[in-house]
């Protein structure tokens, strides 16, 4: 079993900085968990925690069903992948991989085996007589997971692995770890500031901010169902637009006002409470449609934008603007040819939209 358990573990670095506080997470066997949030957020920290790498100041830290909190990181039947690869550079490729194999005393004929079988698994082969310095970037992080798949290990600890790499790269490799996650059968926790890669590899992802954890769900949970401006902000590309708005009851329901323009919201219990004050209306860019690309939706609300830039990105157009005096993106169909400059007639799917309360950032349901 190589679940991880997390109970109010705490960091607190030399003059009482405090990186991480209360943190409780469950991580499950054989799951691929992803850690997001910006820079500076704990995450990292989490990881190396995890590994045996960072002391931890308080709490408790168990893999499978033993307390790990004083136990040296090479017990802990675990491997890290780090950002930079931390390969040798005096050795070849497969003296790398069997690097760690030897300091274990493995017999010389399983290493062999081991590092051949890692190695074909990650298409290197061909490379284990090279030196890092002659491998391209991708070959390279190849190099460096294959150094941890050699171990067997009971958990995989990668910290942006891919962030080293260009685009194109990080694309492919992102469909190789998922790959290799669901061949080795094993518990990945992996650490990123991109949530692309968070949404696209993840079962669960953890979204962190400050060192405090603001939600654990699916990346589709958490983009449909996000619990606070932040994850809403933080989650989807291009993120979530925040509009300041009024909640009104008209006609038996609720409407959100905002500038000359209201739409209709469904109604609940918690939201009656905001009626009269002043909320924020979240709105993602996809849920905004020209007249052109209206799709078949519930509720609408039509809007006017002044389109101050429009981005072709091939087969799709965001356009920049203000409407009631808020900053809009709108993500729309390259068909819809609308250019800079041009005024747009825009329809919100109500349906899609999310209120949140301006002073504590929680999503009003």
């Amino acid at each position: 079993m190589a679940n991880i358990s997390l109970q109010h573990i705490k960091k607190i670095y030399p003059g009482n900085v405090e990186v991480i506080n209360d943190l409780n997470l469950e991580i499950y066997d054989k799951e691929f968990i992803i850690l997001v949030g910006p820079s500076g957020c704990g995450k990292s920290t989490t990881l190396r925690m995890i590994a045996g790498l960072e002391e931890i100041s308080g709490g408790e830290l168990r893999i499978g069903d033993k307390i790990v909190n004083d136990v040296e990181p090479k017990d802990r039947d675990i491997a890290m992948v780090f950002q930079n690869y931390a390969l040798y550079p005096h050795m070849t490729v497969y003296k790398n991989l069997a690097f760690g194999l030897k300091l274990r005393k493995m017999d010389k004929a399983e290493i062999d085996r081991r590092v051949h079988e890692t190695a074909k698994i990650l298409d290197i082969e061909h490379l284990l007589n090279r030196k890092p310095k002659a491998l391209s970037g991708g070959q390279r992080q190849r190099v460096a997971l294959g150094r941890a798949m050699v171990r067997d290990p009971a958990v995989f600890l990668l910290d942006e692995p891919l962030s080293n790499l260009d685009a194109k790269l990080r694309t492919q490799m992102r469909t190789e770890i998922t790959k290799l996650h669901k061949r080795l059968q094993t518990t990945f926790v992996y650490v990123t500031h991109d949530q692309t890669e968070a949404m696209t590899m993840g079962d669960r992802i953890v979204v962190m901010k400050d060192g405090v954890i603001q939600q654990v769900d699916t990346p589709q949970n958490l983009y449909d169902s996000p619990c606070n401006m932040f994850v809403a902000g933080f989650i989807g590309s291009p993120q979530m637009n925040f509009i300041k708005a009024e909640l009104a009851a008209k006609n038996g329901g609720l409407v959100v006002k905002f500038g000359e323009y209201e739409a209709p919201v469904a109604d609940s219990p918690e939201r009656r409470k905001y009626v009269g004050k002043p909320i924020v209306l979240g709105v993602r860019p996809e849920n905004i449609h020209t007249m052109d690309d209206m799709p078949e939706c519930g509720p609408e609300c039509e809007a006017d934008m002044q389109v101050e830039l429009a981005e072709l990105m091939g087969a799709e157009i965001y356009l920049y603007g203000m409407i009631a005096g808020n900053r809009m993106t709108v993500r729309t169909p390259s068909k819809a040819a609308v250019r800079s400059g041009d005024k747009v007639r825009l329809v919100f799917d109500c349906d899609r939209l999310h209120l949140f309360d301006p002073d504590t950032e929680g999503i009003i349901r």
